[in-house]
Parts: C-alpha cells; sequence; structure tokens
C-alpha cells in the first residue's frame, strides 16, 4: 500500500479535534461543578431559620439535598443538605406547626422526589465515558507523535530538513552580487555535482564539505542556496539549533536522519545554517564532555567522514564565528575548503543594489554607482534594507517615484536611527547638543585622514541625541597609526568643545569615551602601535571569553606589564584629548559659527559645514 492511500485512509485530525474538544470540555465542566460547594449556611443556621418561622417559600430534593430557599425579607440562596432525610425531618415539624397555626400565610414547599439512575447509567458516565475519553485523547497523541510508516517509532529523532526542490532551484549564481571570488570557489562544487565522472575517472575526491565564514548579512546563505540552483540538485536546509533536544540523543538521531534522507537524493546539497550551535569544540563547557550537544558533534563528524567518494552530498555551512568550531570538524575529509564571504566592495555593492532595485521606480537623479560609494561597509542585507526603506519613505509621502532625498534618509536611518522629531529638546540641552556635534565636525575637518562631513544633526535619532555623519570616500583594506589616532580626537572633539566653549561636561560623550578607549587599547595591545610597549600583541582580553576554552587561562602577560598598557593607553588618550582641545582653541570662530548654524537650523549638510569652514566662520547661514 503506498503513503498517498494510507494518507487517504487516515481519519482527518480535524474531525478528531472536533469531537473530543466538547466532550473534554463536557468532562472538566461537570467535574467541576460536582466540586463547586453549593452549602452558604451551616446547617444549624438553616434550621434555626424554620425554628423563626424567617422562610416564605422553599424547594428541596429528595434525592440530592439540593434546596432553594427564599426567606420573608425576600433573600433568596442555595442550600444542599449533607443529610436529606434529616433535613427534611428537622424542617417538617417547623413547618408543619407554622402551617397548622397560620393557615392564611402558609409556607409554600415543593418536594422533588429521588430519581433512581440505572447501576447502566453511573458505569457509563463515571467510568466507561472518562475511560473512552481517555483513550480518545492519549490515541491522538500518539498518532500525533509517532512514524506515519511500518515500524510506527517515535519521531522526536527525526530529522526535518527544508527540502524544497523548486524554491532552491530558482536561486543561481545570477541572484547573488558582489561575491565574485566566491561563486568561483563553489563553481568547482557545482561543477562536480552536475558530472561527478570528470573528477572520479582522474580519482579527484571532490572536497566534502564546505565552510562558509562571514559576517551576519554577507548572502553565506544565499550562496548556498545558489550552489544547489545552479547544480539543479535537492537542497536540504537545516539550522545548527534544529538539532539539538531536550531528549539525550535527539541531534544524534536527527543527523543520521538527515544524512540518510540526503543520500536516498544523491547528488544534493545539505547546508547547515549557524554550525557553531551544534558544532563547538568538545570540552568546551563546566558540565563536561557528555552532553547532548557533543554527542550529536560526534554524530556530524561520524557522517561527513563516512561518504564515499561518488556518494554525491555535499555539505555546505555558514558561521561567524569559526574559532569556537571543533578542530576535528575543520580537518580536511570534513570541512575541506574555508571560504570567507566578506564585506563587498563598491563594485560589488553597486552589483547588489541593481538586483535590489529590480520593481522599484527610482527617479533619473538616482544614480545607483553614487549610493554605492556612501555605503561603504554595508552587507548585502544592509543594501537590501536601504533600498526597502527608500521605498517605503516614497510610499508614506505619497509619492509614485523614489528619489534621491528618500535614498539619502534610508542611508541615514540605516546607520544612525530613526528620526525622532517628536523628542523635544530644551534650549539649554539644543545649545550643548550643537557645540558638542560641532565639536566633533570641527575637528573631523582639520584631521586630514578622517572621512569627510556628510550630515551634522542635533535631532535625536535612536539612542543618540544628535550625530555627526562621516561617510568614506573610498574602501580601504588597513588603517594606518595615523587615521587611528585622529579617529580618537574626533571622537573627543565633542567632549572638548562641552568642557572650553561651556564650560561644562555632560554624559552625551559617554559612548564617544567609550569607542575612543576600545581603539587606543586595539592600537596598544593588538596591533603594537606604542612605541613604549612595542610590537607585542596583548589582546587575550579583547576576545569574546569562550567557557572551556578560556576557562582557567590567565593572562599572558605579568601585572606590571598590565600596568604599563594602562598607562599607555592613558597617555595615548589624554594626548589625543589634548590636541583635540588645540583644535577646538584655533577654530573657535568656525565652531560658534556651526554651533549656531545647527541651534537655529537644527540639521547641516556636507556641503553647507563646508562652506561655514572655508570662510573660517563668517558664514553662519550658508
Amino acid at each position: 500500500m503506498s503513503n498517498n492511500e494510507k494518507n487517504r485512509r487516515r481519519i482527518p485530525k480535524g474531525v478528531l479535534i472536533f469531537l473530543g474538544i466538547p466532550i473534554l470540555i463536557i468532562l472538566i465542566a461537570s467535574i467541576i461543578m460536582s466540586f463547586v460547594p453549593r452549602e452558604t449556611h451551616k446547617y444549624s443556621e438553616i434550621i434555626e431559620k424554620f425554628r423563626k418561622n424567617e422562610v416564605a417559600e422553599y424547594s428541596i430534593n429528595l434525592g440530592s439535598g439540593d434546596m432553594e430557599i427564599k426567606l420573608r425579607s425576600g433573600e433568596v440562596f442555595a442550600y444542599t443538605a449533607p443529610n436529606v432525610n434529616l433535613m427534611y425531618t428537622d424542617i417538617k415539624f417547623f413547618v408543619d406547626e407554622y402551617n397548622r397555626q397560620s393557615p392564611d400565610n402558609p409556607i409554600v414547599y415543593n418536594l422533588t422526589k429521588a430519581v433512581e439512575t440505572s447501576w447502566l447509567v453511573n458505569a457509563f458516565t463515571y467510568v466507561i465515558l472518562p475511560v473512552l475519553l481517555a483513550g480518545l485523547m492519549g490515541w491522538v497523541l500518539m498518532r500525533k507523535v509517532t512514524v506515519i510508516g511500518g515500524d510506527r517509532t517515535f519521531s522526536f529523532g527525526r530529522a526535518k530538513p527544508k527540502a524544497n526542490e523548486d524554491e532552491g532551484r530558482k536561486t543561481t549564481f545570477e541572484n547573488v552580487a558582489g561575491a565574485d571570488e566566491e561563486k568561483e570557489e563553489l563553481a568547482e562544487i557545482v561543477d562536480f555535482l552536475r558530472i561527478p565522472q570528470k573528477y572520479s575517472s582522474l580519482g579527484a575526491r571532490i572536497p566534502k564539505g564546505v565552510l562558509l565564514v562571514g559576517p551576519p548579512g554577507t548572502g553565506k546563505t544565499l550562496l548556498a542556496r545558489a550552489v544547489a540552483g545552479e547544480a539543479r540538485v535537492p537542497f536540504f536546509s537545516m539550522s545548527g539549533s534544529d538539532f539539538v533536544e531536550m531528549f539525550v540523543g535527539v541531534g544524534a538521531s536527527r543527523v543520521r536522519d538527515l544524512f540518510d534522507q540526503a543520500k536516498k537524493t544523491s547528488p544534493c546539497v545539505v547546508f547547515i545554517d549557524e554550525i557553531d550551535a551544534v558544532g563547538r569544540r568538545r570540552g568546551a563547557g563546566l558540565g563536561g564532555g557528555h552532553d547532548e550537544r557533543e554527542q550529536t558533534l560526534n554524530q556530524l563528524l561520524v557522517e561527513m567522514d563516512g561518504f564515499g567518494t561518488n556518494e554525491g552530498v555535499i555539505v555546505l555551512a555558514a558561521t561567524n564565528r569559526s574559532d569556537i568550531l571543533d578542530p576535528a570538524l575543520m580537518r580536511p575529509g570534513r570541512f575541506d575548503r574555508n571560504i570567507a564571504v566578506g564585506y563587498p566592495d563598491v563594485k560589488g555593492r553597486e552589483a547588489i543594489l541593481r538586483i535590489h532595485a529590480k520593481g522599484k521606480p527610482f527617479d533619473a537623479s538616482v544614480k545607483l554607482r553614487d549610493v554605492a560609494k556612501s555605503t561603504i561597509g554595508f552587507t548585502g542585507a544592509d543594501l537590501e534594507n536601504l533600498l526597502n526603506e527608500s521605498a517605503l519613505l516614497a510610499a508614506r509621502r505619497g509619492q509614485k517615484i523614489i528619489t534621491n532625498l528618500e535614498v539619502e534618509e534610508a542611508t541615514i536611518k540605516v546607520l544612525v536611527g530613526m528620526e525622532k522629531k517628536s523628542q523635544m529638546l530644551t534650549e539649554e540641552e539644543k545649545r550643548l547638543t550643537a557645540y558638542h556635534e560641532s565639536g566633533h565636525a570641527v575637528v573631523i575637518y582639520f584631521c586630514k585622514t578622517q572621512d569627510p562631513v556628510h550630515q551634522v544633526s542635533i535631532i535625536p535619532r535612536g539612542f543618540a541625541g544628535g550625530y555627526t555623519l562621516s561617510l568614506p570616500e573610498k574602501d580601504s583594506l588597513y588603517t594606518s597609526r595615523r587615521k587611528m589616532q585622529e579617529e580618537v580626537i574626533a571622537m573627543l572633539g565633542g567632549r572638548a568643545a562641552e568642557s572650553l566653549i561651556l564650560g561644562e561636561i555632560s554624559t552625551g560623550a559617554s559612548n564617544d569615551i567609550e569607542k575612543a578607549t576600545k581603539i587606543a587599547r586595539l592600537m596598544v595591545t593588538k596591533y603594537g602601535m606604542s612605541e613604549n610597549i612595542g610590537p607585542i600583541s596583548y589582546n587575550y582580553e579583547d576576545d569574546e571569553i569562550f567557557i572551556g576554552r578560556d576557562m582557567g587561562h590567565f593572562k599572558n602577560y605579568s601585572e606590571s606589564t598590565a600596568s604599563e598598557i594602562d598607562l599607555e593607553i592613558k597617555n595615548l588618550i589624554n594626548e589625543c584629548y589634548k590636541k583635540a582641545e588645540e583644535i577646538i582653541k584655533d577654530h573657535s570662530k568656525e565652531l560658534n559659527a556651526v554651533a549656531n548654524f545647527l541651534i537655529e537650523k537644527e540639521k547641516m549638510s556636507g556641503e553647507e559645514f563646508r562652506k561655514i569652514m572655508d570662510s573660517k566662520g563668517e558664514i553662519e547661514n550658508a
């Protein structure tokens, strides 16, 4: 019998739910009602009300003992007699006596005789029905957690990859831009999947696994899908966290099942996203080495090493933390190739923008080449988000096309955050913010290694009260010592302006100080840019602590060296701060002009800023 025939013969789950839920509700309601206490008074209180002739009317069920009593005062309440025979005997005496003495105003009562139910009805209500209901619910649950097949075993250990062949084939290398070298590396994998005999006839072994390493948003998953699409083979996708469950052995079972499914449909591509969730180095934990995650990793190592030359299963994985992966996972024979997927250059960014610009109506003045130049450091995901935000801004304004204004505002929104025009600043805060941002801008202008100022604003954005935005003009692979030092000077320019011009400092420079300190520490401990410390790396503390790898390790330098490092960082920060103060003192006229412009207009473009600076502060309202 085929699986399709079995599926047709199954009882629809909707029918089971339709029948089971009402029965369950009725049973629960009856149980709850049976435990709801109806006694609102004590037995003696009820008898006392009858003795004092306070009762005008009542009814009693001689079977269940349920009573409804109405007093002469108009109060009505319910009561359940603990012993109905005793209750009836006690109140009958007072009722008969009262009715005999007051025949014109007797106590009205209604007696309901007990109805004897059959033992079959009681057995069905209290035994058979609960058993049937429990059996029905158990059967539904068992059907839900079992594998539909012959073995009827539990499906916790079954892998459930996203295996959509049609969707995977839609993505090809044409959909991937800004990663030309990465596509060239993966083209060989595609060629093997298409023509495996070309390699096996020469005794060549194709890489069994390819690890894609890079920052988030650089297109690692898209590259993996493109490999499957180019080769026109099935694409199995799972996240590293999908393997690990609370049940012991489930992760390893899912790994086995995933590769069993892949082998049945080979050639194919198996993609494991965020593999660091399951591939962390063994022994890296306080709980020892026999946890569920390590069993899953061990099974993954076995499966990847168990492929034959012609099995045609290629494993692709993505991570941005390759430093914490287990060495056994990275060795040749498992992940043979390690492909770095980095930030795209200006040519790559332009190509990415053209892909995401399809279907979006842009004004003729929008040049994607210029947008690419102004978005250095953006990933593919950032660029897609930028164009989407531009389209949303245009739609919000009721426009039919996207102009340069929307693109520029979207760029700033992605970099800094959403503009908060509703957040009103006091005049004092406005003046403080204006001089703070003017300090940044003026210092940047006189630090020749820094990127030119693109925009200055004192309108709050994101978590910032204001911002000075500098956009790089070209891509660069390296950063010089002078550039890093002037970057620190520029960051301290806001604090220096507050102190010198306003005679007061604020918490607004906290983020600047934090970033400046981090750069100074990297200069001293990582890049060897300190003359007193020398070209020695002391950057152990800068890495994120990985418990298990770093637990029990100590600094690789002495306390005296640590003291020298701290002193050198302090001297570097102080030296940069003094240079920032010198620039502010020498160019206070330009600083005041920029600050006054911001106080009046709240926002300044890069062109307006340069006009004021070139005029030595003579033009305040450029």
